[in-house]
């Protein structure tokens, strides 16, 4: 629904208010631009800032009570909005979609006017909200931290369960909605990703597959290629697998240079291996070509070569 809100205000809400009033009101909520302070407006009338505060109470008594009549398909419009969202939204969600970037004051105003609007200041854990219903704000604690404790729980990022309604995530600051569009707690990286290696790590989980490093740049939009190469060095959760190229640990890669890939191949062996199989097995952690890993193979510091097969010199 589309209101003309300068109608409603100027011609409606505002019309026959003394000239003083009117002007303290437009400009302490915005009505005609950005707000301004009780100084600022003082100021420039010649006034104090204690007179400006006292025309703006003796203006709003006569507003609420207009608005009663005035406004009441807005406030019946709003509260029908609110009531959908579980009885509350967060404030710069519900500006914006009443006001869109035009409105946002003029919203903000008659919400104040209206009896059944309740503001609610932002707090450590939940941003600035309107309510139709107290009891909502409790509900919204109640799941909210249900939720969070499941997270805790499960250590991943998960889908926003039927029980919670999704309002309710909107105003915590603890939950948010991760760039795969999964919720989880603010501070994971995979939900609320700051750094380079946490965007990379993300990059990883969307792609599935090894990645250069340089194409990790281009898709984190990194000013530097070199920068991701020695976050990505540095942090476990990244195997170098090739030249430049990375692979996530989880997905079953092991760390380490193609040697120390030989060896773990081999100790997990239950016999000697054939460099067919040795290649093929190394192949499935490392993007080097066979002959880098047959070169390794006949390191015979490391590696011994007996009828039945390779097998790793014991020491």
């Amino acid at each position: 629904m589309i209101f003309n809100y300068q109608t409603i205000f100027h011609s409606n809400l505002l019309g026959d208010l003394p000239d003083r009033q009117k002007e303290v009101i437009t400009r302490r909520f915005g009505l005609r631009g950005e707000k301004e302070t009780l100084e600022a407006i003082g100021l420039d009338l010649g006034i104090t800032r204690e007179r400006v505060r006292q025309i703006e109470e003796d203006a709003l008594p006569q507003l609420r009570r207009r608005s009663e009549t005035v406004c009441r398909s807005c406030f019946q419009y709003f509260a029908s909005v609110l009531k959908k969202n579980g009885s509350l939204k967060r404030e710069d969600l519900l500006l914006e979609q009443l006001g869109g970037n035009k409105f946002k004051n003029h919203v903000f105003f008659l919400l104040t006017l209206g009896k059944s609007f309740e503001r609610i200041a932002e707090s450590e854990s939940f941003y600035a909200l309107w309510t139709i219903d107290k009891n909502s704000l409790l509900k919204a604690k109640k799941f909210v931290g249900k939720f969070v404790s499941e997270l805790k729980k499960k250590k991943q990022p998960q889908a926003i369960p039927a029980y919670l309604c999704p309002s309710y995530l909107e105003v915590s600051k603890n939950v948010l909605k991760g760039p795969q569009g999964l919720y989880g707690l603010r501070e994971w990286p995979e939900i609320n990703p700051r750094r380079v290696k946490d965007k990379a790590y993300l990059v990883f989980k969307k792609e599935k597959k090894p990645l250069h490093f340089t194409q990790v740049a281009n898709l984190v939009s990194a000013s530097c290629s070199q920068t991701v190469h020695n976050e990505l060095i540095k942090d476990s959760r990244f195997v170098l697998v090739g030249r430049g190229l990375y692979a996530l640990r989880e997905w079953g890669y092991r760390p380490g240079i193609v040697r120390e890939v030989i060896s773990e191949v081999l100790r997990k062996a239950p016999k000697p291996l054939s460099k067919e199989e040795v290649v093929k097995k190394v192949l499935q952690q490392r993007q080097v070509q066979p002959n880098t890993i047959l070169l390794n193979l006949q390191n015979k510091k490391y590696f011994v070569k007996k009828s039945q097969g390779y097998t790793i010199r014991k020491v």
